[in-house]
């Protein structure tokens, strides 16, 4: 099981504190503040407004989680990959936390993707594709070449070469 990464999580904390634009209280833990879902509604709405119409403020565990889960599906709208998405018991009952970094990392890293998203940035700017386009003639321009791999190579060959199939003598 991967280990939690307090520098992660302090990371993560102050870009949450900085898009919601409100300070992180200092005595919750990490896992505390984003347990019953509540921040995580407010902060993907505030990331893309309406994303999660109701947010359930206090109420039963069951009733918290579903707060999770608007946002897991909220988030997975927004364009952050199913396969990095953590599942509503990594958070709920602390079983993965650092899954639940990792899948803020790449919604932080989506949100780049979104021009719409004006917010504090986080983690390293996103590649963007790098489209080529060849004109035909460029494209035929290699076919006259023989490349070494054609078996041609100025008379160079393995002919001689007694190795094949022998054990290699130490």
């Amino acid at each position: 099981m991967p280990i939690k990464n307090k520098e992660q999580e302090k990371e993560m904390l102050d870009w949450i504190g900085n898009v919601l634009g409100e300070a992180i209280p200092s005595n919750v833990s990490y896992e505390d503040y984003l347990k019953d879902g509540v921040v995580l509604c407010n902060l993907i709405n505030k990331i893309a407004p309406g994303s999660v119409k109701k947010i359930q403020t206090k109420g039963s565990n069951f009733q918290l989680m579903e707060n999770i889960q608007r946002f897991q599906a909220a988030i997975k709208k927004y364009g952050v990959p199913e396969e990095e998405i953590f599942q509503t018991a990594d958070l709920f009952e602390r079983r993965n936390i650092p899954q639940v970094t990792l899948c803020l990392y790449a919604l932080a890293r989506i949100t780049q993707k979104h021009p719409e998203y004006t917010g504090p940035a986080l983690g390293p700017k996103m590649a963007e594709a790098n489209k080529r386009e060849f004109t035909e003639d460029q494209l035929r321009a290699s076919e006259g070449h023989l490349n070494l791999q054609m078996g041609y190579n100025k008379g160079a060959s393995q002919s001689g070469l007694g190795s094949f199939g022998n054990s290699r003598h130490m």
